[in-house]
């Protein structure tokens, strides 16, 4: 087998989103659209993911699942596949990373990780 290493590129956009947020109630929900893309040389299926959602006063929550929005895709090299999903926090900033669990053709699993990207609600500059 040649050494060829797999290349997930992965990037990130965030929306605070007011209509699904009560800030007096300390919620505070944020999407994000993630685009995953396929660099490497070898077809790549996504299995399942791993996240770490940490709010601003250092309460993290872990979320593990198969798949994401309810699909496993499969990219061939130079395709992507891009998703929204949300989540609540009870503080108006925190942070979100982890990884997706990936698979090549050929058998060979790996992890893509997801670097950390900051939610944050919109600010009013006075």
């Amino acid at each position: 087998m040649d050494n060829v290493k797999p290349s997930i590129a992965i990037s990130v956009k965030t929306t605070y989103v007011p209509g699904r947020s009560n800030p007096e109630e300390n919620r505070y929900f944020f999407a994000y659209t993630i685009n995953i893309r396929n660099d490497g040389a070898r077809v790549a299926q996504l299995l399942s993911r791993h996240w770490i959602i940490t709010d601003a006063d250092g309460n993290r929550q872990e979320v593990r699942g198969e798949g994401v929005v309810g699909k496993q895709p499969v990219l061939s090299p130079g395709e992507s596949f891009e998703y929204t999903s949300g989540t609540f926090l009870a503080t108006p900033v925190g942070t979100m990373k982890g990884s997706y669990q990936m698979i090549e053709a050929e058998g060979v699993r790996f992890e893509a990780v997801i670097p950390e990207f900051v939610l944050s609600f919109p600010r009013t500059l006075h």
